[in-house]
């Protein structure tokens, strides 16, 4: 289910819209409009994560930048159990994967700017 960009000739605005095989004609979100023009779609670039880890640097020398990504945390706390010879938990193991894979951990997802966790 492909997800393609229109522009309506109503209200000439652009919309993403998520197109079902066999579904009807997409509608405008804005304004109702029926009569959209498919429009050619950007493309996304995605990094690998060594791609990002070679960009961020070593995480014994951290540069300013480096805790910008929050996948740099996970990395520098898997180096952290690794030198200290200690097996990770697998809840941190998991904790960290949910990370890479844009999730916040449940501890962080609700807090909000000046209160702080007890």
């Amino acid at each position: 289910m492909p997800i393609y960009e229109f522009r309506c000739s109503k209200c000439n605005r652009r919309s993403s819209l998520l197109v079902r095989a066999g579904s009807a004609a997409p509608m405008c979100p804005h304004c109702g409009g029926l009569e959209l023009t498919r429009l050619i779609s950007t493309f996304a670039y995605h990094r690998s994560l060594k791609d990002v880890q070679d960009a961020s640097g070593d995480p014994d020398r951290p540069g300013p930048d480096y805790y910008s990504d929050p996948r740099n945390i996970g990395r520098w706390v898997e180096k952290r159990f690794q030198q200290m010879g200690m097996d990770m938990p697998p809840e941190v193991q998991q904790t960290i994967q949910k990370a890479r894979e844009g999730e916040l951990p449940d501890s962080v997802k609700d807090l909000r700017p000046g209160v702080k966790e007890i």
